[in-house]
């Protein structure tokens, strides 16, 4: 991309929250920085976040805490010190990952910094949206708002062709490209060492087969159907063991679950791991990775598998089994627990053809995130080549002109702000022409307050 452009990825969730898509946005972050440009992340603010080792710069805005209604951080999106920052970074193009907040602000950024918006459809938001709001009018309307939300934006990616039959589903009408995700574990098998001391505080016996899952702990994940497999297993006297990994809401009823299934001696709940070479080293661990998810829309962990020839067993049809075929590169049920259960059996009697899969899943599968973003900043480089050449037409959606407005009041209002921190920087100093600069400054800041806000609250009149 010429001149090395500023990206500023937006997403509602960001370290220390740990999901598929924070992490997506932190390796977008971390290749675009090393070899595409300046990557900035536009995100909530969050309780302890410590931001200062990242390779980039991290904008945190205002947010609610709903933690215990959602698991995450609620953002509100009208900040003007944030529509400062990043019209101060130059930022040449808005990636939005999340089409609820994040979108929102990209679109009253995009006035503002004078950038296109590209957004990403990562997960199937309308499963979200059903366990949050009961009420099916409620549940309607709310996802024709998340539609109109991402329609507005200037391109649309998904991570795959599930993940796009999915948008179309919720009634999205507009082009869309498939992007894919990348993975950042690397490819290849861990040293020994590091997979025994990683692995060496659980009863995982040699020569017992060991089934992994690793994501967020929520039943929609399909971990019903895993539990309910390995309790037929068990009751049939088959000997293996099961390790989760991950956290979620739903973590204490699937824990309990397990119990009730008696399968507390052979199903290990690590809890989330950030650490991504303690991870591989699970993965390298393994005999078999169980993901039954029909939620997922690209399935991440799986590619993650694949990087250490560690196959999965993953429902027919569904968006993280693209690419897979029954029995070369992995392995297909039915989405019941006796599926799965019957293909454990058969698996668990086969090494050679589980090891076999692992390897094609590895050269067939894989896709590293320097491959995966070097597609994304190709096509960067189109959509600001686009915008520059006014070929992107405005798509009226409702509530445009609220965010545009909304959008040049953030901008007037972080340049007022701007204009008072110089201020009392020069306050501070002592300067010896004291008096006349204090009122050469009241001046300059009372006629850029009228200036600005009065034009703006006059379109926000006439609109509301």
């Amino acid at each position: 991309m010429p001149e090395k452009p500023t990206i500023c990825l937006l997403n509602d969730s960001f370290p220390p929250i740990i999901d598929g898509v924070a992490n997506v946005v932190v390796n977008y972050a971390s290749q675009i920085e090393m070899h595409y440009g300046r990557a900035v992340v536009a995100t909530p603010a969050y309780p302890g976040a410590e931001d200062g080792a990242w390779p980039f710069e991290v904008v945190r805005y205002p947010s609610l805490d709903v933690r215990k209604l959602v698991g995450y951080m609620a953002g509100y999106p009208f900040s003007p010190a944030v529509a400062r920052r990043l019209r101060e970074t130059g930022t040449a193009l808005l990636h939005t990952h999340c089409p609820v907040v994040s979108t929102m602000l990209a679109r009253e950024l995009r006035g503002p910094v004078d950038a296109p918006v590209v957004f990403t459809y990562h997960t199937k938001f309308d499963i979200d949206i059903a366990k949050a709001i009961r009420g099916r009018l409620l549940r309607e309307e709310a996802v024709r708002a998340l539609v109109m939300n991402i329609a507005a934006c200037d391109e649309v990616w998904v991570v795959s062709r599930g993940a796009g039959e999915n948008l179309r589903s919720l009634g999205y009408e507009g082009d869309m490209l498939v992007m894919e995700n990348g993975v950042d574990v690397e490819r290849g098998r861990a040293d020994e060492a590091a997979v025994a001391a990683a692995c060496g505080g659980y009863d995982l016996p040699a020569g017992v087969p060991v089934f992994l899952f690793v994501g967020r702990l929520m039943w929609y994940k399909g971990l019903r159907i895993i539990l309910d497999a390995l309790g037929a297993l068990a009751a049939a006297g088959e000997d293996f063991r099961m390790v989760v990994v991950g956290d979620g809401a739903d973590a204490a009823e699937i824990r309990a679950y397990a119990a009730s299934l008696r399968l507390e001696d052979r199903c290990f709940f690590t809890g989330a791991i950030s650490d991504r070479e303690t991870l591989r080293a699970w993965y390298c661990r393994a005999d078999l990775f169980l993901f039954p998810s029909t939620f997922d829309t690209n399935g991440l962990v799986v590619r993650e598998a694949a990087a250490c020839s560690l196959p999965a067993v993953l429902i027919r049809g569904s968006c993280a089994a693209e690419g897979v075929t029954d029995g070369r590169n992995g392995f297909l049920i039915d989405e019941d627990a006796p599926s799965m259960a019957a293909k454990l059996r058969e698996l668990c009697a086969a090494p050679e053809t589980v090891k076999t899969a692992g390897e094609a899943a590895s050269r067939e599968l894989y896709l590293s995130w320097a491959d995966a973003v070097r597609k994304a900043a190709d096509r960067y480089e189109i959509v600001l080549d686009g915008w520059q050449s006014g070929h992107y037409k405005k798509k009226q959606q409702p509530m445009d002109e609220f965010f545009r407005y909304q959008g040049e009041l953030m901008d007037a209002l972080g340049r007022i702000d701007g204009a008072v921190e110089k201020w009392s920087r020069w306050l501070a100093e002592g300067r010896n022409d004291f008096v006349e600069r204090r009122r050469e400054k009241r001046r300059e800041l009372r006629d850029s307050i009228r200036e600005t806000t009065e034009a703006v609250w006059q379109k926000l009149d006439r609109y509301l």
